[in-house]
């Protein structure tokens, strides 16, 4: 089976890793830490990194630092994720969904305005599938309305906007290393930030609000969301091959795009000239002149041995926060987007493999 994602560890995760484990250091202490948030804050251009448990506890920290709780609003794309909004209602507060852009299928800008209310404190714009948001207008929108801007780059690092990388454009940024992430420590998640105040806020909440002066005291209710020192190990490693792991998947994106160029029915994913798409997932829409449904493909792409995911179901459709607003780009991209197979360790010869069934379209069914 060829898999949508696999990570991408060599010798130098083993080496890092095994020093690691002969320091005794395992746990939430020790020198990869410390490297492994500097190196990262670096890489975003950013003053501050700080480590923490996994990408959604990442956006709670965020939204906690920024104090953003019960009766407040958040703005949210509807089509990613859940963790976006869970993380949201963790604070008390009301996720509030808007509608995609059909062309770059993040958030669209132009429908946030209608939702801001007197409640709404923030807008979370997530990088989607690894594309960059349209940050000026979030931002112009953001700036007008004296609201905090969170990106949610978890599945995003590297990508630039205008030249400058997500995660450094908002207030802050939260980066997620769950194991299918361009770069990972298994599990695992980072904050970056330019304003001093939430790092030193976020750093202490994570650690359950310990006293910085005062050894097991504690003013406030923490949380244990902090990183290992063994998964900073494996991350630093994991760091040091980034730039590397992104050409190779943009050289992937190349080579589906031109080998898949003439079969139609496809829509392909979008770079803008302004932006760098990392290309997390190499991600197409699959039209109705396609022949069939994207469903009958992926069922036909698993009987020749390749893996792949159809896009997130809009969160607005599903139990915990169905919402009776009008969402149809969202849900059109829902239900034709699909994620083919785009680790780094992907193959020319796979890449054929994969296109070829699908350019065979004439002869499905289902």
């Amino acid at each position: 089976m060829i898999p949508v994602a696999e990570p991408c560890i060599g010798k130098k995760e083993r080496e890092y890793v095994l020093d690691c484990i002969e320091s005794g250091w395992v746990s939430s202490s020790g020198k990869y830490i410390l490297k492994f948030e500097k190196g990262f804050s670096e890489y975003c251009d950013t003053k501050y990194g700080i480590s923490c448990s996994n990408g959604t506890t990442a956006l709670h920290l965020a939204l906690l630092a920024l104090g953003i709780g019960k009766g407040d609003e958040v703005i949210v794309p509807t089509l990613t994720f859940i963790a976006t909004a869970n993380a949201v209602t963790y604070t008390g507060a009301r996720p509030v969904f808007v509608d995609s852009d059909s062309i770059t299928w993040n958030i669209d800008p132009r429908k946030i305005e209608e939702k801001i209310t007197t409640k709404t404190k923030a807008i979370i714009p997530v990088h989607l599938y690894g594309n960059p948001c349209n940050m000026d207008e979030i931002m112009d929108i953001a700036g007008k309305y004296g609201l905090y801007v969170i990106e949610d780059a978890a599945e995003a690092h590297g990508a630039k906007y205008k030249g400058r990388m997500v995660g450094s454009i908002g207030n802050m940024g939260c980066f997620s290393f769950y194991g299918n992430k361009i770069i990972t420590t298994g599990e695992g998640g980072m904050i970056t930030t330019n304003e001093e105040e939430s790092a030193d806020k976020i750093a202490m909440l994570r650690d359950h609000a310990m006293s910085k002066d005062r050894k097991y005291w504690h003013d406030f209710i923490g949380y244990n969301y902090r990183m290992t020192n063994l998964q900073a190990a494996l991350g630093l490693a994991q760091l040091e091959n980034i730039d590397n792991i992104i050409e190779i998947k943009r050289k992937n994106a190349r080579i589906y795009s031109f080998l898949l160029r003439d079969v139609k029915g496809i829509t392909f994913p979008r770079e803008e000239s302004r932006d760098k798409n990392v290309y997390w997932m190499y991600s197409v829409l699959i039209e109705d002149d396609y022949g069939i449904t994207r469903d009958a493909l992926m069922k036909k792409l698993s009987t020749e041995g390749i893996d792949s995911r159809p896009f997130f179901y809009p969160i607005h459709i599903m139990p915990p926060y169905r919402d009776v607003g009008d969402f149809p780009v969202a849900e059109v991209l829902s239900k034709k987007g699909i994620n083919l197979p785009s680790s780094a360790k992907l193959n020319r010869t796979e890449i054929e493999k994969i296109c070829k069934v699908i350019q065979k379209n004439e002869s499905f069914t289902g």
